[in-house]
């Protein structure tokens, strides 16, 4: 996955056809551990390109993202129409890279729902939050559930993270009503 910022309006399929062209190095990247930075990207989704694999995002502060991922990944997305609100979770893995989490689209969904896109079978571990902070260690209790591939999970708790299937994460992303789509887990 990878991040690309523009402000200039014209260019989007060269925006986008530079972003995936060097997506393939971003992938080669070993996964990263817990201890990078996650960040989210709140905007407006622009396009969803299943030929290219690619998703273009236009930030609230007004920044051009682009990212691209797994067929799996673009056929979830698919149904997503341009404008509606979005939100990208992702971990800044390097000082030039970037591991995408999930991709959330507020409002889309009552309750927080998760659907298992990563390719394999994840835990999805929730708990709630603790003097206003997701991950504290005095949040409890966790819950957890397997989820299999292409599977759907709903949250009740404030806080979430998943994981491959086995592993443990600290529940350290905030929970919204809306459907996000898992891209990657972390531990």
């Amino acid at each position: 996955m990878l991040w690309l910022r523009s402000k200039t309006f014209g260019g989007t399929a060269i925006l986008l056809a530079f972003a995936l062209a060097a997506a393939s190095r971003a992938a080669q990247a070993q996964a990263p551990d817990d201890s990078t930075t996650r960040k989210s990207v709140y905007g407006k989704l622009e396009t969803v390109d299943p030929k290219l694999n690619g998703v273009i995002v236009r930030s609230d502060a007004g920044e051009r993202l682009a990212w691209r991922f797994d067929p799996k990944v673009i056929a979830q997305l698919a149904e997503f129409k341009r404008g509606d609100p979005v939100v990208v979770i992702y971990r800044q893995t390097s000082p030039s890279q970037k591991a995408v989490t999930a991709i959330a689209f507020p409002g889309k969904a009552g309750t927080p729902i998760y659907v298992n896109a990563t390719g394999s079978r994840i835990t999805m571990r929730s708990a709630p939050m603790a003097d206003g902070v997701c991950g504290g260690p005095t949040a409890a209790p966790v819950t957890q559930s397997i989820v299999p591939i292409d599977g759907t999970t709903e949250v009740l708790e404030a806080c979430w993270c998943c994981a491959d299937s086995g592993d443990r994460c600290t529940p350290s992303n905030k929970t919204g009503n809306g459907l996000a789509v898992l891209v990657r887990c972390f531990k």
